[in-house]
């Protein structure tokens, strides 16, 4: 578990020196032009990481926080400050990671407030790489349409959405939209969807009834809502019991 953990803690460090390329190539129109999230612009995508971020740090270093005040204050923010902030906030979250010992990030546990009793501090950060990886494909395709999820980054999303994290599927996911159950194969990656009474993404998918073409970052943005038409690289397919259009409508993203 530790090792996944490290690997998410550098994916969160790559992310974040993305996302700070880009902004430092973006006037005030870009930050006030649209993003992949469909109803943010792009600054409004970076508030949201970035009030992401200053509550994922209190949450890691039990500190209290008023998350209704850390929405309100970013919200109110300029596109400018909440660029800027963003940039300043997941700075301080990921330099304090890094700085946890071997033996903190196999002890540590998290309260994110919302979840029945503390996590380890692996599933914290796979639900922080979730929010990071597929915001950060908001931002990048607002400039480049033929954008993808980091691929080190769908390989872990992957690994911790068939485990730890795996009940996020449950929230996203609408299995009641499918005409009858599938299990999905994601390419040659080794994992597959099961979408029956409910959606889970697994390593040991037995016998499938459809097969999903095409890269597993490709495969991460269909669990997630982002592969829509225009965004599809070509050759992505599915072939079975399901269609690619039936499955965009089971997971309509976030």
């Amino acid at each position: 578990m530790t090792d996944l953990t490290d690997r998410t803690i550098a994916a969160l460090r790559a992310h974040h020196d993305d996302l700070a390329a880009l902004v430092a190539t973006l006037g005030d129109d870009g930050l006030t032009g649209p993003s992949g999230a469909e109803e943010w612009t792009l600054a409004q995508v970076l508030s949201h990481l970035g009030s992401g971020a200053e509550i994922m740090l209190a949450a890691v270093t039990a500190k209290p926080v008023d998350n209704q005040q850390v929405w309100a204050r970013w919200d109110a923010s300029s596109p400018r400050e909440q660029a800027e902030g963003f940039l300043e906030h997941d700075a301080r979250l990921v330099e304090t990671l890094e700085a946890y010992d071997a033996e903190e990030r196999a002890t540590r546990t998290v309260d994110l407030g919302f979840l029945p009793e503390p996590v380890p501090l692996s599933t914290a950060l796979g639900m922080r790489l979730n929010e990071v990886a597929l915001h950060s494909w908001d931002a990048a395709v607002a400039i480049d349409p033929h954008a993808g999820v980091r691929a080190d980054s769908a390989q872990l999303l992957a690994e911790h959405l068939s485990g730890g994290v795996g009940f996020l599927l449950g929230f996203v996911g609408k299995p009641d939209r499918l005409a009858e159950p599938a299990t999905v194969v994601l390419g040659d990656s080794g994992y597959g969807v099961v979408v029956d009474d409910g959606v889970r993404l697994t390593r040991d998918p037995g016998a499938h009834t459809a097969t999903f073409t095409g890269p597993l970052e490709a495969g991460v943005r269909l669990l997630t809502g982002r592969l829509k038409p225009q965004h599809t690289p070509d050759g992505v397919a599915v072939t079975g019991n399901v269609s690619l259009d039936d499955l965009r409508l089971a997971f309509p993203g976030f």
